[in-house]
């Protein structure tokens, strides 16, 4: 068990569902990953604080009017770590990113932005306030990693490590070409170049979520009324794992490591 208290600048925190039925998903996610799930009004907006064993594991909130307007489907947002939402946004912009969403005050919690790399692919940054983020992590049914699927590797190498003071590190799991991206000595994500094959899925980020049994829980988020997209696969010296697309169509992994951190 990984219980977190304070997250370092350029570290991945916090998850988030945005979805169209909040109800379904948290019905959904509660019988697949275990989880609790609590309320929160503020004014028309609700919130709902996922929880593992009491420990908070990420976010859930409906897609509103104007986002669905917008085209926003629903999506699991992943967030990263900073001393300063302002000036890291700043930085981004200047490496080429785009700003999705400028920096604000998310009450007295935290500072928030939502950014795209120079490839397409979203993510946001965190600044922390009274909350820093999960407050469990590398457990059953907590996220355990973060993976960058990109059309770019070079470009979307560059303007992580310039951003956030990553570097990279080449790992051999087999066929695939897979770059780790270090936060110092510690490995913080996950990042593969996107072949033909993949279509017109767009660069994205993949949230994973670690599971007891790769294959039950894939299984059980069938007859839940998910979408298996990657069926259970093992990875070379890692684990098996599985792509799934949840009722509303958010699309996340699971997957069973072979040593759990």
């Amino acid at each position: 068990m990984s219980e977190m208290s304070r997250y370092s600048p350029g570290t991945f925190c916090w998850v988030e569902l945005g979805t169209t039925n909040a109800g379904a998903a948290k019905k959904f996610y509660s019988e697949l990953l275990g989880w609790e799930t609590e309320d929160s009004s503020v004014g028309e907006w609700i919130y709902t604080m996922l929880r593992r064993n009491g420990k908070d594991v990420g976010g859930l909130y409906q897609l509103n009017k104007e986002m669905l307007a917008l085209g926003v489907p629903p999506h699991w947002m992943t967030y990263v770590a900073v001393a300063s939402a302002d000036e890291t946004t700043k930085k981004a912009a200047s490496l080429g990113g785009k700003v999705l969403k400028d920096p604000f005050d998310v009450m007295d919690v935290g500072r928030m932005s939502t950014l795209q790399d120079p490839t397409g692919a979203t993510f946001s940054l965190w600044q922390p306030k009274k909350h820093s983020g999960a407050g469990i992590t590398s457990e059953i049914g907590t996220v355990c990693w973060n993976e960058l699927a990109t059309t770019d590797t070079g470009v979307a190498g560059k303007f992580y490590t310039q951003l956030f003071g990553w570097r990279t590190k080449l790992q051999d799991v087999g066929p695939t070409k897979y770059m780790m991206f270090m936060n110092g000595e510690m490995p913080t994500g996950g990042m593969l170049q996107m072949t033909p094959e993949w279509g017109a899925i767009p660069p994205h980020w993949t949230i994973y979520f670690s599971v007891e049994h790769c294959d039950t829980s894939a299984d059980v988020a069938k007859k839940l009324g998910g979408q298996v997209k990657v069926p259970p696969t093992d990875i070379p010296t890692v684990g098996r794992f599985a792509v799934i697309q949840d009722p509303q169509g958010a699309v996340f992994s699971i997957i069973k490591l072979l040593n759990p951190s």
